[in-house]
C-alpha cells in the first residue's frame, strides 16, 4: 500500500483534482476526505466532495464535514474565483455517495489513533480542521507523520497583497499548525503557480475519451476563465493537487527548510506567511517550504491518475 493520507478540503476545482490524484496513484492511501468552510460555505464544500467521490467512482472512502467557520473571524469565501456552488462548470448530477455520521476532527482522530502506522495529513483549506485536533488532542501528534498544506507563500498573496487565501481565511488555525512542532511541509503560491493548466494540459484529460477526464477539463476551463478575470492569468495554476504531488514523490515538490511565521496582527498583512528563506532571525527552521515544481512529472502523475479512475469507472 501507498503512503496512508487524509485529505483536509474545501472543494474548489483545484481540490476536486487533488482528490483524484490521491484516489488515483498508487502510491498514496486515501483514508478520509474531511471538508472544511472556505472556498464556500461547509455545506457546499462537503456536496461538492461528494459529488467528486461519485464521478469519480471513489466509493470506499469516508467524507466527514468538519467546521463551518474560522475560529476567530467570520468565515469570507471564494465565490468569485469558484463560482456560486464552489464548483462551478460540469453538471455533477446529484451525488450517490453521502458522509459519515462523524465530525471530521473526530473521524481524523479515530483513524490517526487506530490505523497501524503514523498518517500523513494533507490540508489542502483553511487550516481550521487540523488546528482543532491539534488543540483537543495533543496525544495525537506522534501519531501523524508529517502535514503536508497547500497554503502561504513565499512572495505576495492571493486574497491580500501579502496573504494566501487558506492561510487569510484563519490565520489563527495557521499559527497554531505551523508552530505544533509537527514536521510540516508548506506548498505555496509561489510552487502552485507553476503547476498552470494550459490548454495543452487540459487536452491530455479531454484526450482522454471518459466522462471523468472530460469533466476534469470542464473544470480547469471554468477555472482558467476566473483567473484570467481576476488575475490575468494565461492559464489557471492548479494549487492544491501539488500537495498531493509532494506526497507521492518528493523529487515532483522541491523544498528547502526555512522557519515560517503567520502573521496575526499587521494591519496590511495579516495572514501572511513570514518564510525566513535566508535564516536573518535566527529562528530553527518549523517547515520544508517548497520552491520549484517538476512540472512534467507532475502532470503525468495527475493525469494518470484520472486516467486510472476513469478506466476503472467504464
Amino acid at each position: 500500500m501507498g503512503v496512508p493520507i487524509i485529505i483536509d478540503c474545501d472543494p474548489g476545482h483545484d481540490d476536486a483534482l487533488a482528490i483524484m490524484l490521491a484516489a488515483g496513484d498508487p502510491a498514496v492511501d486515501l483514508l478520509a476526505v474531511t471538508t472544511v468552510a472556505g472556498n464556500q460555505t461547509l455545506e457546499k464544500t462537503t456536496l461538492n466532495a461528494r459529488r467528486v467521490c461519485t464521478v469519480a467512482g471513489i466509493r470506499d472512502v469516508p467524507i466527514a464535514a468538519g467546521c463551518d467557520r474560522p475560529l476567530v473571524e467570520p468565515l469570507r469565501v471564494a465565490g468569485d474565483v469558484h463560482g456560486e456552488s464552489g464548483l462551478d462548470g460540469p453538471d455533477f448530477g446529484a451525488p450517490e455517495v453521502d458522509v459519515v455520521p462523524e465530525h471530521a476532527v473526530e473521524l481524523m482522530y479515530r483513524i490517526l489513533t487506530e490505523h497501524p502506522e503514523p498518517v500523513t495529513l494533507v490540508p489542502t483549506a483553511p487550516l481550521t480542521n487540523v488546528a482543532l485536533l491539534l488543540t483537543r488532542y495533543p496525544d495525537v501528534v506522534p501519531r501523524i507523520r508529517e502535514i503536508v498544506l497547500m497554503g502561504g507563500s513565499t512572495e505576495r498573496g492571493n486574497t491580500t497583497p501579502a496573504a494566501e487565501f487558506n492561510v487569510c481565511v484563519d490565520p489563527e488555525a495557521a499559527d497554531i499548525v505551523f508552530r505544533s512542532g509537527v514536521p510540516l511541509t508548506m506548498c505555496g503560491l509561489n510552487v502552485t503557480h507553476q503547476a498552470l493548466a494550459t490548454p495543452d494540459v487540459v487536452a491530455r484529460f479531454t484526450g482522454l475519451d471518459t466522462p471523468l477526464g472530460r469533466t476534469c477539463a470542464e473544470l480547469m476551463t471554468f477555472f482558467g476563465g476566473t483567473y484570467r478575470r481576476l488575475f490575468g492569468f494565461r492559464a489557471p495554476p492548479l494549487h492544491d493537487p501539488v500537495a498531493v504531488a509532494r506526497v507521492i514523490d518528493p523529487e515532483i515538490v522541491h523544498c528547502t527548510e526555512a522557519h515560517v511565521a503567520v502573521e496575526l496582527h499587521g494591519r496590511h498583512t495579516r495572514g501572511a506567511t513570514v518564510v525566513d528563506l535566508h535564516g536573518t532571525l535566527g529562528r530553527p527552521a518549523n517547515a520544508r517550504v517548497a520552491l520549484t515544481l517538476d512540472q512534467d512529472l507532475f502532470w503525468d502523475r495527475l493525469v494518470a491518475a484520472v486516467e486510472r479512475l476513469g478506466r476503472d469507472r467504464s
